[in-house]
C-alpha cells in the first residue's frame, strides 16, 4: 500500500511540479513538502484539504483508503 508521502510525490510529479513550486502553491516551506514525502511528518487537516483541492483528489485517496 502506498503511503501518503508516496501518493503526494506521485501527484506532484504527474503535474511536473518541483517541491518548491508545490510549496508555493500550498503556502508552506519546501522542507515541509520534503518531510511529507519522506514520511517524517504529516499535514494538518486544513493542509490535507488544501492538497486534495489542489490536486482534485479525495482525502480518502491521499490517506490510502481508496485507489
Amino acid at each position: 500500500m502506498e503511503t501518503f508521502g508516496e501518493r503526494l510525490r506521485y501527484l506532484r510529479l504527474e503535474k511536473n511540479l518541483g517541491q518548491i513550486q508545490l510549496a508555493k502553491q500550498l503556502e508552506v516551506g519546501k522542507s515541509i513538502i520534503s518531510s511529507w514525502e519522506l514520511g517524517i511528518c504529516e499535514p494538518t487537516l486544513s493542509r490535507l484539504i488544501a492538497i486534495a483541492k489542489f490536486f482534485e483528489v479525495s482525502i480518502d485517496y491521499l490517506a490510502g483508503l481508496e485507489e
